[in-house]
């Protein structure tokens, strides 16, 4: 193996400068495009964006360091993108059905603090990811959690019971879930680890009534503390 071929081939110090200028102009116009588009950060953008953000890396990536693709047509297409951007969002801000085929909808994925097992599997969606996001809303488990809903950008919406609506739920702490057993030894109330349903159990094995799951842990009911 020829390391000098690895990392430096038939490179010229004029035109590792040109990459630097080059580089420079690119990562501009790709600033310059997000900001057009409106756009605060990636956790708000939708499917069809992220394809316009990966479209604008593929347009700036070539000429910045190949030497036989100039600056110019790439600004074009880049430009192209932009009204593309534009047209389409002002049709889906005009018509709800594009707007539902091109970015989806909002999916419920827990309600009356128990998962909705069609959707939750149908989106693949990570439980570890999902109980991060509730970590991060301050939520202990999930009888605290009257909706969620998974929003077409990705993020996660809450609603919640209030203090004396607060049932027994499924603890997304990981102190409390990993004491998950498949046989209960005390009897109280116990949350599927599967949906999160509740019932009150005896010593044993049990089969989940809803969701035929056979992993529990004891529910908690603490009030959600803001």
């Amino acid at each position: 193996m020829n390391w000098e071929d690895v990392f430096i081939k038939d490179l010229s110090w004029l035109f590792a400068l040109e990459i630097v200028v080059r580089t420079f102009v690119m990562f501009t116009l790709v600033l310059l495009v997000l900001r057009l588009s409106g756009k605060k950060g990636v956790r708000q953008l939708s499917v069809f964006e992220v394809a316009i953000i990966i479209a604008l890396g593929s347009a700036a990536g070539d000429p910045m360091f190949q030497e036989d693709i100039s600056i110019v047509p790439a600004a074009i297409v880049m430009g192209t993108i932009v009204v593309f951007y534009r047209i389409i969002t002002w049709l889906t801000a005009k018509n709800e059905r594009f707007e539902s085929a091109l970015e989806g909808d909002p999916i419920t994925i827990v309600h009356n603090g128990v998962f909705e097992l069609d959707k939750v599997n149908k989106n693949l969606l990570a439980k570890d990811e999902f109980f991060a996001e509730m970590r991060q809303a301050n939520i202990e488990h999930l009888g605290q959690v009257r909706e969620a809903l998974l929003e077409t950008s990705g993020n996660v919406s809450f609603l919640f019971f209030e203090d004396d609506e607060v049932k027994p739920g499924l603890p997304i702490w990981p102190r409390l879930y990993s004491h998950k057993c498949d046989q209960v030894n005390v009897s109280g109330d116990f949350a599927c680890c599967h949906c999160g349903y509740v019932e009150k159990l005896d010593p044993g094995k049990h089969q989940c009534t809803r969701c035929k799951g056979e992993e529990w842990v004891e529910a908690i009911k603490v009030t959600r503390k803001s």
